[in-house]
Order: C-alpha cells, then sequence, then structure tokens
C-alpha cells in the first residue's frame, strides 16, 4: 500500500486551492528532518517520508489554517456545525459592521470617521488572516490569490476607496468558503468509499465471540454476519449460504449467491442468510482498501491538459502582475492620466487576474469522475487514463475469460453405440488425473448427471493431443479428433467427421472418446459467452468505437464462430502471446487508440503496449489491480461503454471549464478598460468563474452506467 515506518499519511481538512497545495508541500519540505513530501489535492491527503509531529506540519499548513489528521483515525473526525466553524463566525461579524458602514456612508457620507472606522474593523474581522499570508508570500516573491489580494486591499484604502477595500475582504471570504464547501462535495466520492466497510464487527476467536474495531481483526478470525450486514473483512466463507450484495465494489446489480468456498469482500452487503467467513486479509490489504488507495493515487495522476494548464500559471501569474503594474504606472506617467484612477483599475486587474478557476478547472472534473467511476465498479487508475479512454477509436479483446466465461461446459455428450452414462463415465475416469480445462468440463457432466467416476491406471497426457488410461484393463483414448484418426486403424467414419465438422462451426471443441479399434463418444466442450458481452459491443459500435478486434490463440473456426455471435468486426485467431502483442502495434501504427480489454495476467504484453490496458474482473485478482490502467471489478463488459462515456464526457466538461475560465476573465479585463469594472465586481467574477467550474465538474457525479 505504499507505506513504511518513515512514511506517515494525513487526511488534509481546509484544502481548497491547487496552488495552496503546492504551497503546502513545499512548506513540508521545508521542516527539519522531512525527507520528502507528496500532496494529493484531489484526495485531500498529505503523505510525508520522515519525522515532523503533527504539531509542525500543521503549522507549515498555518497560512490557509490547513488541519491534520492521521490516516488511521480518519473515522473519528467530528463534523464542526456551520456556525461554529472560526472562519464563519469571523464572516459574520465583518459582514455586520460592512453593513453598518454602507448605512453610515449613506448617512453620514463616505469620508465621515464613523464610515471609515466601520469599514476598517470589516476588513481587519474578515481580513486578517489574508494580510497575514498575503504579506508573508509578498516577502517571498510569491503572488499567490492572498498575495494579489492583500495588494487589492490595501490599494482600495490607499486611494480612498474604503467601501470597495472591505467589500472584497467580505465576498474573498464568501468565496473561500464556497470553494472549500463545492471542493469538499467533489470529494464526496472517495468519503463514499470509505464508508462502505463498518468499522467494527463480531468475530469468534477461541470459542468466544468479541466486537472489534477492524483493526484489531486478525486473519484466522470468524467473522459472524447477520442477514442486512455489511461484511466487514476479505475473507472465505465456512459456514451458511446467502445472496450477497457486491454492487460497491464491483457495480454488479444483481446480488451473488455465496455459500461455503466463495470468496467475499469488505464493503459487500449480506442480503439475507448467516454467513460465517474466515478473514483471509488485515484491514489495510483489503480488495476495498486497495481500491480506496489506488482512486487516491489516480486523482494525483495529473492529466495531460492539467499538466498544461499548471505550466499555463506559472506563466499567467507574473503576467498578469506585470501588465497591472504597467497599467498602474503608463497611463498617469506619459498620458495625463488620474494616478487614483489607474491604480484603481490596475488593482481590478490584479484581482480578475487570479488564475483559480483556471487551475482547478481540470483537477476537480478529474477527482469527480475517477470517484464516480469507483463507485459504479470501474477503477480508473490516473487522469492521463481517463483522458485516453475518451480518445479511443478501437477495442481489442481477449477472448477466454473476457468475451467468454473462461470456463469449459459440455454441452453435448453422444454415445455412437447408445451407452451415453457407460462411455460419459469411462472419459470421466481417464480425465480425473488431467489438469486441462476441458477435463475439468468433463467431470463436471460426470458430476451433473450422477455418473459415479472410477479408477483409471497407466495415465498418460499427450501434450496438445489429449489423454490414454487403462479402465477396467482395457485401453481408452480421449482428446482430438485428428490425433485419434491417426491411431485408430480404421481412422474416423465419414458421419462422425461430419458431426466434428458441425459442432467446430459453432464454435465448439470436440472431444473424441476410443477404444483401441473405434471411436465411442463425442464430448462438444464450450466456453460460455459472458451474458451481456454482445450487449456491450453493440453498445461500443453504437458510441462510435469505429474497430472491434477479437485476439485470440484459440482455432479460427471456434474463434469464427463467437466472434460472429457477438458481433466483433475483426477476427484474430490462433495467435500465441507475442503475436497478440503485435496485433496491438498495428492497430496503433494505423492510426487508432485502441484498448486491449484482458485478464491483467495472461495479456500484460497487450495489455502494456495499447494505449489503454484494461483488466476484467478485478476483484478476485491482485494482479488486475496491479497490472491495467483501468480495471471492470466485476465481470460485466457493459461497464466498458459506461467508462469510455464518462471519460468522453469528463473530457467535455474540462474543455467546458477552461473556456468558462477564460471567457469570465477576458470579458472582465475588456470592462476594465473604459472603467466599469469595480474591485468587488472584479472578486465576483473570480469567485464565480471558481464555482461555476466546480460545479459544473459535479455533473459527472450523476452520470451512471
Amino acid at each position: 500500500m505504499g507505506k513504511n515506518d518513515n512514511c506517515h499519511m494525513y487526511r488534509v481538512k481546509g484544502l481548497t486551492c491547487a496552488g495552496c497545495a503546492a504551497k503546502f508541500e513545499r512548506n513540508v519540505k521545508a521542516l527539519p528532518g522531512v525527507e520528502d513530501a507528496r500532496i494529493n489535492f484531489g484526495a485531500s491527503k498529505l503523505t510525508v517520508y520522515g519525522t515532523a509531529s503533527l504539531e509542525e506540519l500543521e503549522k507549515a499548513g498555518a497560512f490557509e489554517n490547513l488541519k491534520l489528521v492521521p490516516d488511521g483515525l480518519r473515522e473519528e473526525e467530528e463534523r464542526t456545525p456551520v456556525w461554529k466553524k472560526r472562519e464563519n463566525q469571523r464572516l459574520f461579524f465583518a459582514l455586520i459592521f460592512l453593513l453598518l458602514g454602507y448605512a453610515a456612508d449613506d448617512l453620514y457620507g463616505e469620508t465621515s470617521a464613523f464610515a471609515i472606522l466601520t469599514m476598517v474593523i470589516s476588513m481587519l474581522i474578515g481580513g486578517a488572516g489574508l494580510f497575514v499570508n498575503g504579506i508573508k508570500s509578498m516577502i517571498r516573491l510569491d503572488f499567490d490569490m492572498k498575495a494579489l489580494m492583500t495588494i487589492a486591499v490595501v490599494g482600495a484604502a490607499a486611494i480612498g476607496e474604503w467601501g470597495e477595500g472591505a467589500t472584497v475582504v467580505v465576498l474573498f471570504a464568501i468565496s473561500e468558503i464556497l470553494e472549500s464547501y463545492s471542493m469538499d462535495k467533489a470529494r464526496q466520492s472517495i468519503r463514499s468509499l470509505m464508508d462502505l466497510a463498518p468499522k467494527q464487527a463480531t468475530v469468534r476467536r477461541n470459542q468466544a465471540e468479541f466486537t472489534l474495531p477492524v483493526d484489531e481483526i486478525e486473519t484466522g478470525d470468524i467473522l459472524l454476519v447477520k442477514p442486512g450486514q455489511k461484511i466487514a473483512m476479505d475473507g472465505v466463507v465456512v459456514s451458511g449460504s446467502s445472496a450477497v450484495n457486491q454492487a460497491p465494489i464491483t457495480g454488479e446489480s444483481i446480488p451473488v449467491a455465496k455459500s461455503a468456498g466463495d470468496e467475499v469482500f469488505a464493503g459487500t452487503i449480506n442480503e439475507e442468510g448467516y454467513l460465517e467467513i474466515k478473514v483471509t486479509k488485515q484491514v489495510r490489504d483489503t480488495t476495498l482498501s486497495k481500491i480506496i488507495y489506488l482512486v487516491e493515487e489516480a486523482q494525483a495522476e495529473r492529466a495531460s491538459s492539467q499538466a498544461f494548464i499548471d505550466r499555463f500559471a506559472k506563466v499567467y501569474t507574473p503576467a498578469v502582475l506585470l501588465l497591472a503594474l504597467l497599467v498602474a504606472l503608463i497611463p498617469p506617467l506619459f498620458f495625463h492620466g488620474a494616478w487614483s484612477v489607474w491604480i484603481y483599475r490596475a488593482l481590478a486587474l490584479l484581482v480578475v487576474g487570479c488564475p483559480c478557476a483556471l487551475v482547478i478547472s481540470t483537477p476537480v472534473a478529474i477527482v469527480t469522475a475517477i470517484g464516480n467511476a469507483a463507485r459504479n465498479g470501474v477503477l480508473i487508475k490516473g487522469g492521463i487514463h481517463l483522458e485516453e479512454a475518451g480518445s479511443l477509436t478501437a477495442i481489442a479483446f481477449d477472448k477466454t475469460g473476457t468475451l467468454t466465461r473462461g470456463r469449459p461446459v459440455v454441452t453435448d455428450f453422444i454415445s455412437f453405440t447408445g451407452q451415453e452414462q457407460a462411455h460419459l463415465q469411462i472419459a470421466a475416469s481417464i480425465e480425473r488425473h488431467s489438469q486441462h480445462p476441458l477435463a475439468a468440463a468433463l467431470l463436471d457432466k460426470a458430476k451433473e448427471s450422477a455418473v459415479l467416476v472410477g479408477e483409471a491406471e497407466d495415465f498418460q497426457s499427450v501434450t496438445g493431443k489429449g489423454v490414454r488410461a487403462k479402465v477396467d484393463g482395457k485401453h481408452y483414448y480421449a482428446g482430438r479428433p485428428d490425433w485419434l484418426a491417426e491411431i485408430l486403424p480404421n481412422g474416423i467414419p465419414i458421419d462422425i467427421e461430419e458431426k466434428v465438422k458441425s459442432y467446430r462451426k459453432q464454435g465448439k471443441t470436440v472431444v473424441l472418446l476410443a477404444d483401441e479399434e473405434k471411436a465411442l463418444a463425442l464430448a462438444a466442450i464450450s466456453d460460455e459467452l459472458r451474458e451481456h458481452s454482445r450487449e456491450a459491443v453493440e453498445r461500443l459500435h453504437r458510441i462510435g468505437i469505429r474497430r472491434t478486434v477479437m485476439l485470440t490463440g484459440d482455432n479460427r473456426e471456434t474463434a469464427d464462430a463467437i466472434g460472429n455471435r457477438l458481433g466483433i468486426r475483426e477476427i484474430e485467431a490462433e495467435l500465441l502471446p507475442e503475436e497478440k502483442l503485435e496485433r496491438i502495434k498495428a492497430v496503433r501504427n494505423s492510426g487508432n487508440r485502441v484498448a486491449m480489454v484482458g485478464d491483467g495476467v495472461n495479456d500484460a504484453p497487450a495489455l502494456a503496449a495499447a494505449t489503454v490496458g484494461i483488466a476484467m474482473g478485478g476483484a478476485g485478482t491482485d494482479a488486475a489491480l496491479e497490472t491495467a490502467d483501468i480495471v471492470l471489478m466485476g465481470d460485466d463488459l457493459r461497464k466498458l461503454p459506461f467508462t469510455i462515456g464518462l471519460s468522453r464526457k469528463t473530457l467535455g466538461i474540462i474543455k467546458q471549464n477552461i473556456t468558462i475560465s477564460f471567457a469570465i476573465k477576458f470579458l472582465a479585463l475588456l470592462l476594465i478598460i473604459p472603467g466599469w469594472l469595480t474591485l468587488w465586481m472584479a472578486v465576483f467574477a473570480d469567485m464565480g468563474s471558481t464555482l461555476i467550474v466546480t460545479l459544473n465538474a459535479m455533473r459527472l457525479l450523476k452520470i451512471k452506467e
């Protein structure tokens, strides 16, 4: 999970601005004893490598009044009522004095001592923290939002615009509170993941029952889960049966039947039966914990558009400062302009030029989209992968375990002499020693048909062809028809060959049973299609995916049969793993942005070569969580068109946010030239654009499958 003895993680309260997050990270890195530090703005999380105390860390964040909570204690955090928060109380009194100031302005005039006094008091109450941190930033030549606001307010007071200065302070305080609230709402998706699993559970240990915090539950404990309760830990059912709602982890809409031997996950809900579950992982290693960790890390991974905006902001802010200076100096010095007028306009330019909305436009959308995807059973491991998924034009699928269930079943068993039960018993007896998936299918068929499997002697496996063994003193063979055609003295009759061809055209694998003289029986085995594979492929075509390709090592007849049933446009069969890799490269080189959908292990080279690697069924495999760029936590391919749709919507909202930010600033800058933009209007424009881009991004929370 990325931790070691010298690594400490904290949740950060009050982190609303991307620029403030970067400053906080720099301050923490400068502390004695800190080797390195990393701030995750999206998850509001700080990772520190070193020995700094909590007090030292909070001091480093004092410029924004940041509070830290050790990661493991998050659930003990208490929510402070709105009216008890210090910043809200200060804002309330600042607003009262601002209104008193305007009332005094009307009664006694704006130059009266009482009007000026009330405005100054409003400024000091509402902006004390702003001024202190703004001055500190200016001393360090770090012209952030607080520095720009401090210059604007002090400048307004210096030219006698007391009311304007006080209004700027109050509006800025309101904008900070609203920003904090909106970013908190955007991060809500992560918090909802953290709240999925209960904080304590009932366990049986050494024949005694306890109710323990999840941190104290150990592997090997027996978890006792009643109907309607959430499962607190990953484990294996040892007693009882029930239907478990896995939607919080996999996004599956229908509860899954669970009984002894089945795996269950923390955060899922026991619907109806009583379960006893043997705990297999500690709380920090559960699938849910890994998902939360990976989602938070994903939100720290910057999208390419975000990286561009961050680079742009570093140039943009100094440019705004220089432009404001020129606006303040050039007209009075060279064109006989009034100093007070042009200084005022320069101050308005400083305020409206703040890049907050621009900087936050991309990360707030990424945070929201990744969190929403996780709630719907899709793990997207970074903003860059989210962006790339939105631009896909081709998708390649592995067949086994992706489009199909990866579990072969016998669909037809035919005895050529009418002795189905006897021949099924012989086939199962031979195959019981084989490790091949087809052998498992025959054994399942025997169990389903209540056939008693006997013993076999002299078992021998012939790689890629079949098996032979002795049953009741007689030699039998089970394997590929072409292999048996070589062994049998008279080969295989034409009518049996026709049956073999017929089943192969249906996409089924054929196993023949024979003695030393003739073929006795035929088993047609098929890997079942996943229930929603065809629907998913159709939806992908509808949303504009031009190329769908199936890459499989299976034979051409089976591949064609399955691919055609699913509506896949291109079918590549009989491929080795390295050939799959070459096919992916060929699709990319033809100008497509291609995703590879596989199981996360066998298709690792192809997953790595694709624009986006997508793994199926991550809830059951740690390997899938680690290897792919995007993980579909369940085995439902319908999550794929949902993910692409969400990614495209996110790209659209990022473009909208950037456009909104630039448009509002450009309009406000135009209003400065004729002097129509007041200071408070400038603050309102900056605050408004920040809120608009945040609320616009939060629309991504409403996107469902």
